[in-house]
């Protein structure tokens, strides 16, 4: 019997509380493994309580937080106040959740879209130590015009702090109407972003792919050949450069962004477990 998720925060290093969450296997069955999960742009960590279910099934323990600027966590919606303000934040939580584990479990952690970025770009700096990565659609290639990273440029030397809409397009969230409602009428997800946080992610992307050829953490690439959201040139990309005995990679040529959560997710789901099973 799976349990529903429980509630607490965390409090990061300048006293900004982040919401957590806690999904936890039957009591008295081994825990194969923690999962850390960062989710995306405009979302917070309850959106993948369906993710976290199937994964307790499995044997692990889940975790998952909102991100700064996002779902029930402090801060203004959608911005940042350093550019390096989301890497810390999830060091911190890696290091809280860390101790509250047993030394010999892994720790692996799971990163969707911007949170893909932000899990990757953590592992290619070397801030936090872990036994495995898994990115879903990760925003390693934002898609943006060179206008639009000119723009970006711009804005985060003089605005940093101002907040726009995203300009994600829901209705390509998912091939399923359900998912999509669901998420335009939640009343934790936004459409803001600062042009601070949107200078990270057109940065941190290209940085974190020039890093892939060096790759040493264990890493399971999904992403969505027909992503409207990020481009998966950069998935690609990745997985072109990065040493094969290390990082897999699976393309669904013909699905949406959010891959666990498409009507026909079954291959997700499988690969995902395949890859598990064969490191823990």
């Amino acid at each position: 019997m799976i349990t529903d998720p429980t509630l607490t925060s965390f409090i990061s290093h300048d006293g900004q509380t982040l919401a957590v969450q806690d999904w936890l296997p039957t009591r008295g069955e081994p825990v194969r493994g923690v999962v850390l999960i960062v989710h995306g742009l405009g979302e917070h960590a309850g959106r993948y309580d369906a993710l976290a279910k199937r994964l307790n099934d499995w044997g692990f323990a889940v975790r998952g937080y909102d991100q700064l600027g996002h779902g029930d966590s402090a801060g203004a919606r959608g911005g940042i106040p350093t550019d390096t303000r989301l890497l810390d934040d999830l060091a911190d939580v890696v290091d809280d959740t860390r101790r509250r584990m047993a030394s010999d479990v892994p720790l692996i952690l799971l990163g969707h879209s911007m949170g893909g970025l932000v899990a990757a770009r953590l592992v290619s700096l070397q801030m936090r130590t872990v036994d495995a990565l898994v990115m879903s659609s990760p925003a390693l290639d934002a898609g943006m015009h060179v206008f639009q990273k000119f723009l970006v440029a711009l804005l985060s030397r003089l605005l940093p702090d101002l907040r726009v809409g995203n300009g994600l397009n829901s209705t390509y969230l998912s091939h399923d109407p359900q998912v999509v409602r669901a998420y335009q009428t939640d009343r934790l997800v936004h459409d803001r972003i600062s042009a601070r946080l949107a200078r990270f992610i057109a940065s941190a992307g290209p940085a974190t792919l020039d890093l892939a050829a060096g790759w040493t953490v264990p890493t399971l690439l999904l992403y969505a050949g027909d992503d409207h959201l990020v481009n998966p040139a950069g998935s690609r990309k990745f997985a072109k450069a990065a040493p094969k005995q290390v990082v897999s990679s699976m393309c669904f040529e013909d699905l949406y962004h959010e891959i666990f959560n498409e009507p026909n997710a079954a291959p997700v789901f499988t690969t995902l477990r395949r890859w598990l099973d064969q490191h823990f």
